[in-house]
């Protein structure tokens, strides 16, 4: 089983909200759209699920065109953020209505309401209605839901943004193993990486509608291969400056300069953009960190185990907004200068057209 996409796009007037696509999802692992809000990973889902039409493209289930197939058709199940149940109904009837809907036999439909509701911890509950149950619960019989129908292909859409933090913990830990060897094409939309790292499998990056890497999650986490990839795949913000390479030196602003090594020292000269992630940008120097800044400290957030800085580099560059994360608590005040060390060896360059080089 595979869902693959070939050339989709989606227009809305003479908007184009999804540009021309093809990805291969395959089962086996979940199958991660990472993006900003407004990137376009709804939009999306709603094209493979067969909710919204395309402007062109194709779309393959198992080998076959489901592009002009109804969404009942194409045997999937959807997981909104939302907690999509239906009110009048109880939890068991809630799991068991896509199935009733399909005409299978009773003894089955028990069968599987109740393999689904053993799975999410549900089973004191199925004769509750929604309105009894709490958020965390509400979402598992939505999942539920999903596993009981067996379908082709899942698709969940940020299905863990509305609860609080600890439940969020919880399913994200479950979810994996909830859908492991079911032979679906499970698709994971998210706007944190975080949670794309934890999750595994395949990432696509989106932005602006645009799909701008694809590949196993940890690769894309340590090689963007370009700019918008950098800065979909980092929370805090990856930390970006235009710099001049000029012989075996880059030049960041007036007064910050080191010497390149490795394939960054073959780069042809002139102006590139550097990026660097908040957690190689230090308020101390180390083995590593010794690329010296300056910086005015604008924001600071203490979680307990780490401290971070939102600091003005000052130097006249287009972005000067930098972020340090590092480990422990640090005494910063805001309005102060504070000195900073950045990890050259951790330095990711682009090229004017966005594209990685280094």
């Amino acid at each position: 089983m595979a869902l693959e996409l070939k050339n989709v796009t989606k227009r809305v007037g003479a908007i184009e909200h999804i540009k021309d696509t093809s990805l291969l999802l395959e089962p086996g692992h979940f199958n991660v759209l990472l993006g900003a809000t407004g990137s376009g990973k709804t939009s999306l889902i709603k094209l493979m699920a067969g909710l919204d039409p395309m402007a062109s493209g194709q779309v393959f289930m198992e080998g076959e065109d489901v592009s002009r197939l109804s969404t009942q058709k194409r045997n999937i199940s959807l997981v909104h953020q939302f907690f999509i149940n239906y009110p009048h109904m109880t939890v068991y009837e809630n799991i068991a209505s896509p199935l009733k809907v399909a005409g299978m036999a009773k003894s089955e439909i028990e069968d599987r309401v109740a393999e689904a509701a053993k799975i999410l911890q549900l089973e004191p509950m199925l004769h509750r209605r929604p309105h009894e149950l709490s958020g965390g619960q509400q979402q598992r019989c939505a999942l539920a839901r999903a596993i009981a129908k067996e379908s082709r292909a899942v698709f969940l859409d940020e299905p863990l943004a509305n609860l609080d933090y600890k439940l969020r913990e919880e399913l994200r830990d479950q979810l994996p193993e909830l859908f492991a060897g079911r032979g679906a094409v499970v698709i994971y939309a998210t706007s944190e990486p975080e949670e794309a790292l934890l999750l595994g499998g395949k990432t696509a990056l989106m932005r602006d509608g645009r799909v701008t890497q694809f590949g196993p999650t940890a690769d894309i986490y340590r090689n963007p291969e370009n700019l918008d990839a950098a800065r979909v795949f980092s929370d805090p913000p990856i930390n970006t400056a235009e710099v001049v390479k000029q012989g075996s030196e880059i030049r960041m602003g007036p007064n910050v300069t080191w010497q390149l090594s490795g394939d960054a020292a073959n780069l042809v000269d002139g102006p590139y953009t550097v990026a660097v992630r908040p957690y190689h940008v230090l308020p101390v120097a180390g083995d590593k960190a010794t690329v010296r800044l300056s910086g005015e400290v604008q924001v600071t957030e203490l979680s307990g185990s780490e401290s971070s800085a939102h600091f003005d580099l000052g130097l006249g560059l287009t972005h000067a907004n930098w972020v340090s994360l590092s480990a422990g608590v640090h005494p910063y005040e805001v309005g102060e200068m504070h000195e900073f060390y950045m990890d050259p060896s951790a330095c990711y360059f682009f090229a004017p057209d966005g594209s990685r080089v280094a």
